[in-house]
């Protein structure tokens, strides 16, 4: 089985879209397996992460933005790729660092995900962007 996420971003943000990944598992009448999540974009990212205090994710963006600052800072001036603004290179090498895909297991139609765990849209362009993951369901 497979299907299509949707997800609508307004700048640097972590989406958890976890609800919306268990409500198709239990509309399809999934079981026993294996699930797969694929990204179909080149400057945001997929993550596991905790869903418990919102403080983590505030963090993670922090250091990514340390890690890759936009391209019109003055430590990223060297960055030829600028033609789609300067968060853009940046963007792609944050989406190097993450994943872009996750694979979950699956029992009795539940994700076997951590009691503080949630899945993650990664943002990391500054502009709005309607982004689409792939989900396909392997029924082991």
């Amino acid at each position: 089985m497979r299907t299509i996420f949707s997800i609508e971003t307004r700048g640097p943000a972590c989406h958890d879209f976890t609800r919306e990944v268990a409500a198709w598992l239990r509309g399809i009448g999934a079981g026993d397996g294996v699930l797969t999540l694929m990204v179909r974009h080149t400057s945001c990212s997929l993550l596991i992460q905790e869903n418990a205090d919102p403080d983590v994710q505030r963090d993670l963006l922090g250091w990514l933005d340390r890690v890759a600052p936009p391209a019109d800072h003055a430590s990223m001036r060297w960055l030829s790729h600028t033609a789609e603004g300067p968060d853009d290179m940046p963007a792609h090498l944050k989406a190097a660092i993450l994943p872009v895909s996750l694979q979950i297991p699956v029992a009795e139609g539940r994700m076997i995900l951590g009691t503080w765990q949630g899945i993650y849209l990664v943002e990391h362009r500054r502009a709005p962007h309607r982004r689409q993951v792939a989900a396909a369901f392997l029924a082991g």
